[in-house]
């Protein structure tokens, strides 16, 4: 995730013509208002109805060389149809198409497409929304999240995409582009010591595609659970899911499983008897008591409605993993 920065929605010479000088001449930039129809307005604030589509949400630096198995599981979804790649988070939206679209060619996807997002302007672009109108996968790359909630969200792209989760698509991102999925996302706060009770924890709004959970990714390898306890602690409600790198959940219907090299976390706070996160002590380490912790590696699931585990061992219906696919079968582990 990058550092928190100032996001210029309008650089004054855009292909949109937002540049004005007002009447004396001053040359101050003048930005174009946006007319929004109530309707429209409604059905972007409208939440999700229960999708009929799957997340894959990857904690970043997901093997790109190797066997390339969360990839793979991403290709499968998108077979017989497009795979469009999203690159609004981003700072260098070129060199991450132009990898992403190697990699998913190599995969064996046939129709791989770029939807550049340069802007919030872009994202009322009618002809990013139409290269969706095929998707069957939009998988969201690394960067900074802020940048793709602050420019996709409530505009027709963002809309778009809602629908086609809703209507069976697969949605997948990669380190920020897994952050944003979630109704509150964590886009800064020390990861590398104890949580203390003054430490500011910087969350925003996500794009509310999985509720009642906050996402935290690169997660051991940055040494985040402190940060995401201190997010968790705050309200209890909220269920805390750590990604480690190369390391992905396939989520549906509620319940995910375990895809890749290492770990899930998932912090449970919902029986929290004890926390001094709201006590007047900044510098004051963070005490919480009887909250829960589950690790889980590839193949172990988890119930969102109930918050319990099953083992990759364990007797009972499993959520589908791959696609239908024969020549994949073999990668499913029996699910």
């Amino acid at each position: 995730m990058a550092n928190r920065k100032h996001i210029n929605h309008n650089n004054g010479h855009g292909k949109n013509g937002n540049s004005h000088t007002n009447g004396n001449g001053s040359g101050l930039n003048l930005v174009r208002t946006r007319r929004i129809p109530r309707g429209e307005a409604a059905r972007a604030a409208s939440s999700t109805k229960a999708p009929k589509g799957r997340l894959i949400l990857i904690g970043g630096a997901e093997d790109r060389q190797g066997e390339m198995v969360i990839l793979q599981q991403v290709a499968a979804r998108a077979r017989g149809g497009r795979l469009a790649v999203v690159t609004a988070a981003s700072s260098e939206p070129a060199q991450m198409w132009t990898m992403y679209k190697k990699i998913f060619d190599t995969l064996g996807v046939k129709d791989v497409v770029h939807v550049e997002v340069e802007d919030r302007d872009a994202a009322y672009d009618p002809g990013h929304a139409q290269l969706l109108k095929t998707a069957k996968v939009v998988f969201f790359t690394g960067g900074d999240q802020v940048r793709i909630t602050s420019m996709l969200g409530g505009s027709p792209l963002c809309d778009a995409i809602r629908k086609g989760y809703e209507e069976g698509m697969t949605l997948a991102g990669t380190s920020a582009g897994t952050s944003c999925m979630s109704e509150t996302m964590l886009v800064g706060g020390n990861g590398d010591s104890s949580h203390k009770v003054g430490n500011a924890l910087l969350m925003a709004p996500g794009l509310g595609l999985v509720t009642n959970v906050i996402i935290d990714q690169h997660f051991a390898e940055r040494g985040r659970i402190g940060r995401l306890l201190g997010a968790v602690a705050q309200n209890p409600r909220i269920l805390g899911i750590g990604i480690d790198e190369n390391t992905a959940i396939v989520l549906k219907d509620g319940r995910f499983r375990v895809l890749g090299a290492g770990a899930v976390y998932v912090i449970d706070a919902i029986s929290e008897s004890y926390t001094n996160v709201s006590e007047e002590h900044p510098d004051q380490t963070m005490s919480v008591f009887d909250v829960r912790l589950h690790i889980m590696s590839t193949n172990d699931t988890f119930d969102l409605a109930t918050r319990r585990p099953s083992r990759a061992d364990a007797d009972g219906p499993k959520p589908e993993l791959f696609a239908a696919d024969p020549a994949r079968a073999h990668l499913a582990g029996g699910a």
